[in-house]
């Protein structure tokens, strides 16, 4: 599985994490969460998560801009349907005053990038109907929404806490 600090790639001001930078992670995550009204165990809570996850070495975290910024959160679990890797974007997130500077594009360049260095031949995410920004920037990288379309059925996405 990748690790933080294995890849490289050339997307400027793009990346991997690694453990010092668990509480800048936090922090970003913590604020994504709260601009969207979602419950958060708050940027400390998250840190200490994120640092186990990057330890067990299957997340990698790319971070942009001096902030840092934004980042996306990348998970690999093994393929059932290939020998590859399967690469769910878990979180993409650009702070709201460094929006609209292509950074949002930067990470998930990288990220597409990194995803096919770790052997990954599949890459998912999933958004909001409401986000037109982020279904118009994964679209213009050629991800494709099945949802509702001639080609696919309609996706639902539930959940529930356990």
């Amino acid at each position: 599985m990748p690790r933080a600090g294995d890849e490289r790639h050339a997307h400027p001001g793009v990346r991997p994490a690694g453990p010092d930078d668990a509480a800048a992670i936090g922090e970003l995550l913590h604020r994504f969460n709260t601009e969207f009204d979602e419950p958060t165990p708050g940027s400390e809570q998250l840190a200490r998560r994120i640092g186990r996850l990057l330890e067990a070495g299957d997340n990698t975290v790319l971070l942009a801009g001096a902030g840092p910024d934004g980042l996306a959160v990348l998970r690999f679990r093994p393929s059932l349907w290939s020998d590859g890797l399967e690469c769910h974007v878990a979180e993409l997130y650009v702070v709201p005053e460094t929006r609209r500077q292509g950074l949002g594009r930067a990470l998930m360049l990288a990220a597409i990038d990194v995803a096919r260095r770790a052997g990954a031949d599949h890459m998912d995410l999933g958004t909001g109907d409401a986000d037109h920004a982020a279904r118009a920037l994964y679209e213009s990288l050629g991800f494709s929404n099945r949802g509702g379309t001639p080609d696919g059925p309609v996706n639902y996405f539930y959940e529930r806490d356990l």
